[in-house]
């Protein structure tokens, strides 16, 4: 069974930082691509982040580039989502999500929820001005 647990999470202020994990079990780590989406208040879900995890072929939104980073460490099958100088227009809750084989990081803003293979339950970021 495909699982996907997010983790590290919580309430910072803004300019701050946070590091959020994604641990993977159930399917083959090194033939996917997983990424980070989110979904603030009252806002639609965004795809933000995305690491191909064979070749290491990334994606950022327009909105993170430059101060979000996505990385993998294969031994523990987990990626990371570091956020620096963090903005109240940052809170939401952050899932992330795998698509097994795996896809170019090209894709990663078109798709939605129904296109993933697994989902994790969400880890709630909340940006103080």
């Amino acid at each position: 069974q495909s699982q996907l647990v997010e983790s590290g999470g919580g309430l910072v202020q803004s300019g701050g930082s946070l590091t959020l994990s994604c641990t993977a079990s159930g399917f083959s780590f090194d033939q996917s691509t997983i990424g980070w989406f989110r979904q603030g208040p009252g806002k639609e879900l965004e795809g933000i982040s995305c690491l191909r995890i064979g070749d290491g072929n990334t994606f950022h939104s327009d909105s993170t580039k430059g101060r979000f980073s996505i990385s993998r460490d294969s031994a523990k099958n987990i990626v990371y989502l570091q956020m620096n100088n963090l903005q109240p227009d940052d809170t939401a809750v952050y899932h992330c999500g795998a698509v097994v084989p795996n896809v170019h990081c090209g894709l990663w803003p078109h798709f939605q929820r129904r296109n993933l293979d697994a989902w994790g339950q969400g880890t709630q970021v909340t940006v103080s001005s």
